[in-house]
């Protein structure tokens, strides 16, 4: 069967239980139509860039799936009709992966890159200071 990792975003204003509760009821969905959950991840209730149906701030959660097309089809399909799901993405992908999911891992492990702090662009080198600007008046251009 193909493997996908799932995210999906509910509302702000729902509990963490609630959100428990939700996930609950995707996975039930896929078992029932003939796949599997690998891992599931809470990932919290991190603030959005901009707003999505009136909400600041959304309860993030990560599905790996083992599940037949028409499995995740009928999944996404419940999510568009729940009122608590803000957004949700499919990937399909060639393996899931054994280490926790970026978001799960510590903010000192993330900014361990290649290439300090900069990633791969490297260091920035000495700033050099820009020649002065020169000042025109506008009465100087016109005749």
């Amino acid at each position: 069967m193909p493997l996908y990792e799932h995210v999906f975003m509910a509302r702000q204003d729902i509990s963490t239980a609630q959100m428990d509760a939700l996930t609950e009821q995707f996975k039930t969905i896929i078992t029932d139509n003939g796949g599997s959950i690998g891992r599931s991840e809470y990932w919290g209730l991190k603030p959005l860039t901009y707003r999505i149906r009136k909400n600041r701030k959304a309860h993030y959660a990560l599905m790996n799936l083992d599940a037949p097309a028409p499995a995740v089809a009928e999944m996404e399909r419940q999510m568009g009709l729940n009122e608590d799901v803000i957004r949700f993405m499919t990937i399909r992908v060639e393996e899931h992966e054994e280490e926790p999911s970026v978001q799960m891992r510590p903010s000192r492990e993330r900014s361990d890159r290649p290439g300090g702090d900069r990633g791969d662009r490297g260091d920035r080198g000495p700033r050099t200071p820009r020649p002065p600007r020169e000042e025109t008046s506008s009465a100087e251009g016109k005749s």
